[in-house]
């Protein structure tokens, strides 16, 4: 199977779904990342232990089980798999640093997908944010444009004089 074949087994929607935001940080979860490798999590995590140096806490963090109460809950799970330890969220340098760790072909070329995910989204936030940089700028000429508008239109008087017929209960 060639490289092209490979990389296109897990489509992009499902990796940029399995992408958190936990502690203003995009991050990965251990169990999501060994599901994508095509390992058991208690695989990925031996290899993350035995390798403990390369994983300063910018790439890589356990969540606390607030953290993880509160996943479950977004999740509307009761329970996660049955799992007993918390689990592991990894940043994009931490996913980065698992190809150097977990070395299968399969690992490297999911690597390779999950970066680009991590780019996608930084991508299309940055998209956003001038967005509404744009829009903010403008908001205040957008104001101005409807304070003019009231002015011209304005709002109309009672009529100075009734023409008609005026019954007593009118006056």
């Amino acid at each position: 199977m060639n490289p092209k074949t490979r990389l296109s087994l897990i489509p992009q929607e499902v990796i940029e779904n399995k992408i958190l935001l936990i502690r203003r940080q995009k991050v990965m979860l251990d169990r999501d990342i060994a599901k994508l490798y095509g390992v058991q999590t208690r695989q990925l995590t031996r290899q993350l232990r035995r390798n403990i140096e390369r994983f300063p806490a910018d790439f890589m963090f356990r969540l606390t089980k607030e953290e993880f109460d509160n996943l479950k809950c977004q999740f509307g799970t009761s329970s996660w798999g049955g799992t007993r330890k918390l689990p592991y969220a990894f940043t994009e340098h931490g996913i980065a640093m698992l190809s150097s760790v977990l070395r299968s072909k399969r690992a490297i070329q999911v690597n390779i997908q999950i970066i680009r995910a991590f780019i996608k989204l930084r991508r299309v936030l940055a998209t956003h944010k001038d967005i509404l940089r744009k829009i903010q700028e403008h908001d205040h000429q957008i104001k101005r444009i409807f304070e003019i508008l009231k002015g011209l239109l304005g709002t109309p008087g009672k009529p100075k004089h009734r023409i008609g017929f005026i019954k007593d209960s009118d006056k």
